[in-house]
């Protein structure tokens, strides 16, 4: 083995280090993201919670299929700014919108809330 193989061979394992560190902090960061992209969608469905229960209050339905519209739209031209696919976008709203209707649909008998007992 020459001084040059050891070097490379040293190299090639301080690439190897390097590139284990690396994923084991992605995953680390990815697990993070994870956890507050959850969190963003449960606030998200106490929201859908609300809204749905100001339109009963309002006599609305439920369901606003322009207005359902009118969110992708949005959503997509956000997400093309951002530079993410926009239609992994637009799947995942339609269905975070379809679930957040049927919490609605499901949960608004409750609505609103009883105030906490005292």
């Amino acid at each position: 083995m020459t001084d040059t193989d050891g070097e490379e061979a040293g190299r090639e394992a301080r690439r190897e280090t390097a590139a284990r560190e690396e994923l084991e902090a992605a995953r680390e960061r990815i697990q993070e993201v994870d956890d507050l992209l959850i969190r963003t969608i449960g606030e998200r469905f106490e929201l859908a919670l609300r809204i749905g229960g100001a339109k009963t209050v309002l006599g609305l339905p439920v369901m606003d299929p322009a207005r359902e519209a009118e969110v992708i739209r949005r959503l997509a031209g956000r997400a093309r700014e951002l530079g993410v696919d926009e239609e992994m976008t637009r799947d995942v709203f339609w269905r975070i919108i379809g679930q957040a209707r049927a919490v609605q649909e499901d949960r608004l008998p409750d609505w609103p809330p009883a105030p906490p007992p005292e």
